[in-house]
């Protein structure tokens, strides 16, 4: 009976075991979804690729853009999925084809509910035939009855009921949009571990009045008109050197603690960029992936980068922990110096450069001549996902670098 007994404990015990091994995660495509303002749900997809051994690698989809996510940690039955580059995280519980969590971006104290279900490619449900094409330039107010309203610009381009295409703004774009127009509703999102944006508009022919949700910390109204002549401000004129300084100085710390300005040797006799940025900053990250290109392609010495960090992080650890993580994950072989941490206040950042009239935007590109002398201020950047916009700004960039360089 003894014998028995063991044998028929041994069994269950076994069982039990077999039944708590974790099951693994579904290969193939997920529908995530966030939950922002109003309890409303903000959709992105991407596709789970098993590498073995409960290794894992997700492609994250954004209209024409993937992310390649390859910190992924799986255990037992919890999971956390660590964006590249920035700090946002995915954490939850799973089973085979679900995962339940949170989005956590721990510098900002910012917590977003998280559902992914696997097996479904759609980001946005098809429920009708659009009403209209809303393809082309859309003149844009944000905020229209708020005294802090601004102006964009929509670049829209729509096949069917797939939208895609972005907002541009006088301190940068809002990156890679995507969505569907069904009936007279137009949704469209974009998450990339940093942004979390929703928009929703009811659009006629000619115009869309909508409301754009920024996880759950912002929302806001616009209104829009289709104008194909419209144009934003030139940003070059928005930032500028104050009355009386020609030069930009500063003085601040690397990641060996060596303190760093532009009087040192390796800037002398040169055209110099100084890029004013945050390892947060999806714009600033745009901006830097174009900046390491541009030093590959044109390595004769004669050009320098350098990048003034001002970062979210509570401790000078901390950020340069982050300005650590870039610099691997791109390859980045310009100094970025720790400017200021625990906080991305701009008025904070203009005091550290007080000969600007103002910094307005992160990222904001300062372009140095050999002798010293400040010749442009780019402020923001228009990033891949504006299309010939972003082609006519890396003319414009090339143009006056090689002038500059044949002074």
């Amino acid at each position: 009976m003894k014998r028995i007994f063991f044998i028929f404990f041994l069994f269950i015990a076994c069982h039990s075991c077999k039944e708590e091994e974790p099951v693994g995660l579904a290969e193939g495509f997920w529908l995530a979804e966030l939950e922002v303002g109003d309890n409303q749900r903000l959709p992105f997809n991407f596709k789970l690729i098993k590498l073995g051994n409960d290794k894992y690698n997700i492609e994250l989809y954004n209209a024409d853009e993937t992310i390649i996510i390859d910190e992924i940690k799986v255990m037992g039955d919890s999971v956390i999925i660590k964006m590249p580059v920035f700090e946002g995280y995915l954490a939850g519980k799973y089973t085979a084809e679900e995962i339940n969590g949170k989005f956590v971006k721990e510098n900002e104290e910012r917590v977003l509910p998280f559902k992914a279900v696997h097996g479904i490619r759609e980001r946005f449900k098809r429920l009708s035939i659009p009403s209209t094409n809303i393809s082309g330039d859309w003149e844009v107010e944000f905020r229209p009855v708020d005294e802090e309203s601004y102006m964009a610009k929509g670049i829209f381009k729509q096949v069917d009921d797939r939208v895609s295409g972005t907002f541009r703004t006088m301190t940068g774009d809002y990156r890679y949009l995507e969505g569907i127009h069904s009936g007279d509703s137009v949704k469209f999102s974009t998450f990339d571990g940093a942004r979390a944006y929703l928009f929703q508009a009811r659009a006629t022919d000619s115009s869309m009045v909508g409301v754009f949700y920024s996880g759950k910390h912002a929302k806001e109204t616009f209104v829009a008109r289709r104008n194909e002549n419209y144009e934003l401000p030139n940003t070059e004129s928005l930032t500028y050197m104050k009355k009386g300084f020609d030069k930009l100085k500063f003085s601040f710390p690397d990641s060996e603690g060596n303190m760093v300005s532009l009087d040192d040797a390796n800037f002398k006799d040169k055209v110099v960029i100084v890029q004013i940025m945050g390892t947060w900053c999806p714009n600033c990250l745009d901006e830097t992936k174009f900046l390491a290109e541009y030093l590959k392609e044109h390595s004769n010495n004669q050009v320098a980068v350098i990048a003034l960090a001002f970062e979210y992080a509570k401790t000078k650890e901390a950020a340069f922990k982050s300005i650590d993580r870039l610099e691997d994950r791109i390859g980045i072989k310009y100094p970025i110096l720790l400017a200021q941490y625990g906080t991305i206040d701009k008025k904070m950042a203009q005091m550290k450069l007080p000969m600007l009239n103002h910094v307005l935007s992160f990222p904001t590109t300062v372009i140095i001549d050999k002798n010293g002398d400040v010749r442009k201020i780019y402020t923001g950047f228009n990033g891949p996902a504006t299309g010939s916009n972003y082609e006519s700004f890396k003319k414009d960039f090339h143009s006056f670098i090689t002038q500059l360089l044949e002074v």
